[in-house]
């Protein structure tokens, strides 16, 4: 088929941006053609045509350039990449107009605030293996952030993993073919399978001029590593953005040693920031504690409660500041007034930076300016060093206020074209094209009076339109009377239209002067938004500084709305908590009031809490708890509770609940044991470590021994403070020096029973599964005839007249010593216990019972 200049020319830019759908931009049109235009008109709905009315030859779709950020923002959450190409000479002028590739919008570069999920990060990211080491690069280009980390040693994938759930990357790069590249595909495609996934095949091939480029000397990386994969990532960014990213010029490490490191299965367990539902916030610790008042604080309170301080001084700094906002209402007042008005300092900065800001970005940047002597006159006294070196950073900039005041208008049009945006007065020769264009109304009314008298034609009137401009309209009842000086253009259905050479004379001037008004006022806009510029680098520092104190605001306002304590901060290695509670669940209780409990674990005599008692009592909740507490206190939060005395930890571990990991083919029980795995190489003496009903998964005898050497492991060579719930009660004979036994508190009152949700010292002596199975709502005669089973096998389980306890403190790793009547009867409490009510149906409780019948009658046919 042979091409027409303008296909050629498409043909050569499709060329050059491989990988992407081609938005070539035809007129009002954005067009696509061949294959692009198959898949757009597959994934957009667009109906497919062709420039020579056949499919065959050259099949194309288009949309309205004034509609295309829709469509765009519809392919791009679909994965793919799109590059917009577009008219850069003048389309008037004779020849083949000039088109170039201006962006290439991705998942990770997309910039319109209407795909962005509103003040949430969208990141993209890089991964780079370097021999034994491995690099995380990534940026978040809406609002300025860069941040780079290194992971050695042999948990260095699982490191690099947890660093992937936390951002929740839009876009990951790949440079080369990393070893573990099976893994981290089937990762993304369970944890992050929005996650849009490019091969780079090499490294930059100018590392130091990048990193010169973009990075001052306090935030360039050091490590070779480091310097190549950043340089990397803003290659790429420079390539598909296509501008000079002067906004990305702050570099913050992830560094492992500086924080409590909280692994991803850990923060869905505890449901720090993401839901166990969907994987969004409601629900959250982020949503409880979340009172801020501006996008930067809401993202920069997520990273606190992500990346909670280890440094004791650093921690105790931001509990100082939030005290002091919780102590004085009026102090905290004026701050969360002055920061209410403020917008997205971040992102409008960005916009501006590379050139899309429009005249109601600069507006909603004057407004937030205006609101910072406020802030800062809030903050004048305090005694807070974290507050006072955040007021400080609070720049002024009364100047850059006055000059949008004085040129841009207070409800601007989002269109920079249309003219209309800069206020009367700010520039004389913009005034006086204004004057003429305004003048010209009554000039034509003038004109269009004097016709009708010349010619008698009552109902003349003068109109316009973009494809013939001025011209006069005559009905047909009245032609007869047009004089001969009137030039016919147009004929309609009822009347006919006219030019004179009066009028192109006054179209001609008129004109003449709108495009001067439309070029003036953008030409000026311009200027301005070129001087915001210049003061980037201060914005930018303010933008941070109010994020900071916004976040510190809303903390303090949680802990004042959820009457929260203040913990008190040791090194004494201990967690101590009077009346704690969980500061999700007491949110959420309507009709029930939260019962607080005390913890109380430490390296002297309590490292390991042993808890037994009944599901749906409140064991897990108590345990999240405690973690969720700790978690807040290195955050910098105050905590719901009467009394806490924490320790930093280094690590939190959570082994909590499980189910079958079916892409990879591994079941519910070697999922279980891959987590505890990870736990007992990590865990340290200052971890914490929250593990419940380990061993479920297989049978009792295999579970019982695994759930016993777990924690004699834990005890003799971590040191951990750990909460260990679970169902097998023979596990309570563990209890020593370190070791303690608790459980939920029950009240029976003959065949009822009520859970106190109370952890109290000692071990439970019934499990009340078949209670639960009856709260649940299995049938009565199910439960009737459970209980009838439980009751035989407990009777026929032991000889009469046994009752030793076997003493586990002298028979470490050691079952022999049980008797086979205490180990049956173990088995039948433990499946009875294990048995998940909630799922089941009718006929499947009823097949249990008959399984377990027929095991009774086993056993009792062996004696």
């Amino acid at each position: 088929m042979e091409l027409t200049p303008m296909m050629q020319q498409y043909m050569a830019v499709k060329e050059s941006n491989p990988g992407t759908i081609l938005f070539f931009r035809l007129g009002d049109f954005y067009e696509m053609f061949f294959d692009d235009a198959r898949l757009a008109a597959k994934e957009l709905g667009l109906t497919l045509t062709s420039r020579s009315k056949s499919q065959d030859e050259a099949p194309m779709c288009g949309v309205p350039y004034h509609a295309a950020e829709t469509y765009i923002n519809k392919l791009v959450k679909k994965g793919y990449k799109v590059a917009i190409a577009e008219q850069i000479g003048d389309p008037k002028a004779k020849g083949l107009t000039k088109r170039e590739v201006i962006k290439i919008i991705t998942p990770g570069t997309i910039l319109a605030e209407s795909a962005l999920k509103g003040a949430q990060n969208n990141y993209i990211g890089l991964i780079y293996e370097k021999g034994d080491v491995l690099t995380l690069a990534g940026a978040d280009v809406t609002t300025g952030e860069c941040f780079a980390g290194m992971y050695e040693g042999s948990d260095r994938v699982e490191l690099l993993f947890d660093e992937l759930y936390r951002f929740m990357l839009s876009e990951l790069l790949i440079v080369g073919a990393p070893s573990f590249a099976g893994e981290l595909r089937e990762y993304l495609s369970i944890h992050l399978p929005k996650c849009s996934l490019t091969e780079v095949s090499h490294i930059s091939s100018a590392v130091e001029d990048r990193i010169l480029e973009h990075f001052d000397v306090t935030s360039r990386p050091t490590r070779k590593e480091l310097q190549e994969a950043v340089a990397t990532l803003l290659d790429y960014l420079h390539s598909t953005v296509k501008t000079d990213l002067a906004h990305l010029n702050r570099l913050t490490y992830l560094d492992t040693s500086k924080n409590l490191v909280i692994d991803a299965n850990t923060l869905r367990n505890l449901e720090i920031t993401r839901n166990v539902r969907d994987g969004g916030k409601k629900g959250t610790l982020l949503d409880v504690l979340d009172f801020t008042k501006t996008p930067m604080g809401t993202r920069l309170l997520r990273k606190w409660l992500e990346y909670p301080l280890l440094d004791m001084l650093q921690i105790n700094r931001r509990l100082d500041a939030v005290e002091e906002l919780f102590r004085d209402f009026s102090k905290r007042n004026a701050v969360r007034e002055g920061t209410e008005k403020v917008h997205d300092f971040e992102r409008l900065l960005t916009r501006i930076e590379i050139g899309t800001a429009n005249a109601r970005d600069l507006i909603a940047l004057k407004v937030s300016l205006q609101c910072l002597p406020q802030i800062r006159q809030a903050l004048s006294k305090v005694q807070s060093d974290m507050l006072a070196a955040s007021a400080r950073s609070i720049g002024s900039f009364d100047e850059l206020v006055n000059l949008l005041e004085r040129s841009i208008i207070d409800s601007p049009g989002i269109s920079l074209r249309d003219g209309g945006i800069i206020k009367s007065g700010y520039h004389a020769e913009l005034d006086e094209y204004r004057r003429i264009a305004h003048d010209s109304k009554s000039m034509l009314q003038e004109i269009e009076e004097r016709e009708r008298e010349e010619t008698g034609i009552k109902a003349l009137k003068i109109g316009y339109n973009k494809v013939f401009g001025y011209y006069i309209e005559v009905r047909n009842t009245s032609t007869e009377l047009v004089p001969d000086r009137y030039v016919r253009k147009q004929t309609l259905a009822n009347a006919e239209r006219y030019i004179t050479q009066e009028l192109k004379d006054f179209e001609t001037k008129i004109l003449g002067a709108q495009e001067k008004i439309v070029s003036i006022e953008y030409n000026l806009f311009v200027e301005v938004r070129d001087t915001i510029k210049e003061h980037l680098a201060q914005i930018q520092e303010t933008a941070r500084a109010v994020a900071t104190i916004d976040t510190i605001a809303s903390l303090s306002e949680a802990a004042s709305s959820y009457h929260y304590v203040r913990p008190r901060m040791t090194t004494t290695g201990e967690i101590v908590i009077k009346d704690g509670r969980h500061p999700l669940v007491e949110r959420i209780l309507t009709r029930d009031i939260f019962v607080p409990n005390d913890t109380m674990l430490n390296h002297r005599d309590c490292e390991i809490m042993l808890i037994t008692g009944p599901n749906m009592a409140g064991k897990s909740t108590y345990m999240r708890q405690t973690a969720i507490l700790a978690l807040m206190a290195q955050a910098g939060s105050f905590v719901p509770a009467r009394e806490a005395s924490i320790s930093p930890l280094d690590r939190i571990f959570t082994r909590i609940g499980a189910s079958d990991d079916l892409i990879s083919g591994q079941s519910t029980f070697m999922v279980e044991m891959n987590e505890v795995a990870q736990i007992l190489r990590h865990a340290t003496k200052n971890s914490l470590v929250i593990l419940d009903e380990i061993g479920r998964g297989t049978s009792t005898f295999d579970g019982m021994s695994i759930a016993r050497s777990v924690i004699e492991y834990i005890e003799t060579h971590i040191h951990a403070k750990t909460l260990f719930a679970t169902h097998y009660h023979e596990l309570t004979d563990l209890e020593d020096d370190k070791i303690k036994n608790f459980c939920v508190a029950v009240k029976e009152r003959g065949t009822k029973v009520a859970f106190l949700r109370r952890i109290v010292a000692g071990a439970a002596d019934k499990s009340y599964g078949i209670h639960v199975a009856r709260l649940a709502g299995l049938p009565a005669s199910v439960t009737k005839r459970a209980q009838e089973i439980l009751t035989q096998l407990e009777a026929d389980s032991l000889p009469a007249g046994h009752n030793e306890k076997v003493s586990a403190k002298d028979n470490r790793g050691r079952f022999d010593a049980m008797s086979i009547g205490s180990l049956f009867q173990s088995t039948i409490n433990a499946r009875l216990s294990e048995l998940d009510v909630m799922s089941m149906t009718p006929i499947e409780a009823l097949n249990e019972l008959y399984r377990l019948q027929e095991q009774a009658r086993q056993e009792a046919g062996k004696g």
